[in-house]
């Protein structure tokens, strides 16, 4: 059983590999943006997961925020082992380039 949650979660993190940011070349995941994915079981017969992704921002208004967060609504419901995702916009802690990856970091010119 937690074989297939760590299963679930490593095909969740390639799918959100595949969410950028229009304005920044580097995909959500390695920027650092997103804090957490929650797969839960949902009870059903066929074992789908109801899966909660906890994620912030680069900046509290970024214009870019309704899109980012259906991209990755879509993408991870797009896993045939996923029923539902709720995606949570959360601003603490803050993100700072520090919670990149250090792909992204040398991507932006931060090394």
């Amino acid at each position: 059983m937690a074989s297939d949650f760590m299963a679930l979660e490593e095909e969740i993190v390639r799918m959100l590999k595949t969410v950028y940011d229009p304005e920044i070349p580097v995909n959500v995941y390695d920027l650092g943006l997103i804090y957490g994915v929650e797969p839960a079981d949902t009870g059903a017969a066929d074992g789908r997961k109801n899966v909660t992704v906890t994620m912030t921002l680069t900046a509290p208004a970024c214009p870019m925020a309704d899109f980012l967060v259906e991209d990755v609504k879509m993408k991870v419901e797009s896993i045939p082992e996923v029923s539902n995702v709720d995606v949570n916009i959360v601003f603490e802690p803050a993100w700072h380039y520090g919670l990149m990856s250090e792909e992204a970091k040398l991507e932006l010119g931060f090394l």
